[in-house]
């Protein structure tokens, strides 16, 4: 059966005439929310009714209030309240900062001390803790400083002469915040990703360098809200030291209502001044937490006042032109070399991920490493720039052993330090890029160069200009991580690692974190280091690209090397045939 439509008898429209889209012509009506206002009248009317009955009510003795609330005693209270306050949080930040970093250390000992240090502190109540100093004088008469087993003394002073009740108030409350805050700094540390100290130690920089240049910055954003809490509580716990009969703002203000009897009124005096205290410290919270959000945010609200912190947020100076001549200098591209690995095995607890490799790989060749998940393939790269400590076999780059000083016939193994700096000549790009989110594309680029390599700041800057240009990111030279796509990402990833002109150039499965629309510009990078005749070792999974540019292929599974060959032969007549079974399966 055959279907007909006659559409003649239909009327048409002409769309150029028809105005019942045309949106813009109609009324609008915002939608309506009743709870919502009568939730915010009920709000006017508590505010309203709450500062009508304090204000009207003659009790309240607001004359009172405004007598003292200026005079001379209750200021000067206030002085002792924020000089404590301050030095208290000066101190013990400072000195929690450090047990942090204790509880962090790899000296089981140093660790166990602050521990230690911090379980005590954190059980003594804040009174008892003050008693106890203000009465050490009773322990200890005096403190005395003498030369070990000669008698000579050099200091010998009175205790309580020396441990007064400001000084007792000052160390105790040191104390006490100092270990409540060596907790906060700590969850902060851990808080950050473990990827970022792996990027640290890659790119050679110092264990101080990583902690106070890369760690705590990006912990300051997990430390802060909670820090910021203990120095909120510090400023009225400072109101406890009037069992010392310190006359702070809470026990000036006690001696003065116990004399004219006008309780509630030098009460809201002491209550006035701990909320400015706290305003003000509010404020500064805010402007503190935005400062160490730089890179967090894609587009950052600017601050009330912003042009009083704009030097803050500038920028480095970057040059318009390039200087060429000591461009040409800087550029000196430092020769590929040879890698060899003999007899590496390395576990994981029971689970064996490495078994006898044995590898060489020549200068400026560039290996490809293919294999199925789990079969070693990033520990062993990881392995050659020492961020995995093999269990037993030896890789030297030029004949000069990683993680050990060779002095005749005898191996010392290299201290923290020194593998750092031999580290600096073998380059990492990771698979999640592990760019520093707190610093700009050029502060990434700049960091290692200058304080590893030793290069002024204008030459590093020159240096990081060329490489971004190589990359094609010149115009993303002061914007953050987080504002780049993730193939613009491990282009700069590239670029750090190529910052320190290394010997060889590890990437962990460069492409396998990005979208497949991106993965062509991070290979067109890749492929053009390719002819630098730096030595390139990739792991990856894009068979395509491992055939087009490695001139050398190895094939792993089991933590074992089953076929090592050119990729012609590798991926046309391949020799092992768990290699042809699992080229049959992606290829």
């Amino acid at each position: 059966m055959a279907l007909t439509s006659d559409f003649s008898g239909i009327h048409r429209v002409d769309v150029a005439e028809d105005h019942s889209h045309d949106y813009a012509r109609l009324k609008i009506v915002p939608a309506r929310y009743p709870a919502r206002t009568i939730g915010t009248v009920f709000a006017a009317v508590v505010i309203f009714a709450a500062l009508y009955s304090t204000f009207t009510n003659p009790r309240w003795g607001w004359s009172v209030f405004a007598e003292w609330f200026f005079a001379e005693p209750v200021l000067a209270g206030l002085g002792r309240t924020l000089l404590l306050t301050l030095l208290a949080t000066v101190c013990g930040s400072l000195l929690g900062t450090a047990l942090a970093l204790a509880r962090v250390s790899r000296s089981p000992l140093l660790s166990g001390l602050s521990w230690g240090y911090i379980w005590l502190l954190r059980s003594i109540p804040m009174i008892v803790l003050l008693l106890v100093l203000n009465n050490l004088g009773y322990l200890y008469e005096t403190i005395r400083i003498a030369v070990p087993f000669t008698g000579q003394v050099l200091v010998d002073y009175p205790t309580a002469q020396l441990l007064t009740p400001f000084a007792a108030a000052f160390i105790g409350l040191t104390l006490n915040q100092s270990a409540f805050f060596a907790e906060i700094v700590r969850g902060g540390i851990l808080s950050v990703d473990q990827g970022q100290l792996e990027a640290a130690a890659a790119l050679g920089l110092s264990r101080q360098r990583q902690a106070f240049k890369i760690v705590l910055p990006q912990a300051m954003r997990s430390i802060l809200p909670t820090g910021f809490n203990e120095i909120i509580g510090l400023a009225k716990a400072t109101s406890i030291v009037y069992v010392l009969a310190l006359p702070e703002l809470f026990y000036t203000v006690q001696v003065i209502y116990r004399r004219n009897l006008e309780v509630i009124p030098l009460l809201m005096v002491a209550t006035a001044w701990y909320l400015v205290i706290m305003t003000v410290l509010s404020v500064a919270q805010y402007y503190i937490e935005r400062y160490y959000s730089k890179g967090a945010l894609r587009n950052p609200r600017s601050l009330p006042f912003q042009s009083f912190f704009k030097r803050a947020d500038q920028p480095f100076p970057v040059p318009e032109t390039m200087d060429r001549a000591a461009l040409h200098e800087l550029k000196a591209v430092r020769k590929g070399g040879v890698v060899r690995i003999q007899g590496v095995s390395k576990s994981f607890g029971h689970l064996k991920v490495l078994d006898n490799i044995d590898l060489t790989l020549k200068a400026g060749s560039v290996t490809a490493i293919l294999g199925p998940s789990g079969s070693g393939k990033s520990t062993l790269l990881r392995t050659i720039n020492h961020l995995e400590r093999v269990d037993s076999g030896f890789i030297s780059v030029d004949g000069e052993l990683v993680g050990y000083d060779q002095r005749g016939t005898t191996l010392y193994e290299l201290k923290e330090k020194d593998i750092l700096k031999r580290r600096a000549g073998i380059g990492m790009v990771f698979q999640s890029f592990n760019l520093f989110p707190h610093l700009t594309v050029l502060e990434n680029l700049i960091e290692a160069p200058i304080t590893v390599s030793g290069l002024s700041r204008s030459d590093a800057i020159l240096v990081a200009q060329d490489l971004l240009a190589r990359v094609g990111l010149s115009d993303k030279i002061n914007a953050y991580p987080r504002q780049l796509s993730g193939g613009q990402q491990q282009r700069v990833a590239i670029a750090r690692a190529l910052a320190l002109k290394p010997k060889v150039l590890l990437f962990d499965e460069p492409t396998s974190a990005l979208d497949p629309e991106l993965v062509g510009e991070v290979l067109d990078v890749i492929k053009e280091l390719a002819s630098t005749g730096t030595t390139l070792v990739i792991v990856t999974h894009e068979i395509g690209f491992a055939r087009e540019v490695a001139d050398t292929v190895v094939f792993m599974e089991g933590g074992r090397i089953l076929e090592i060959d050119t990729p012609d032969r590798i991926f046309t007549n391949a020799a092992h045939p768990r290699t042809c079974e699992f080229l049959a399966k992606v290829l």
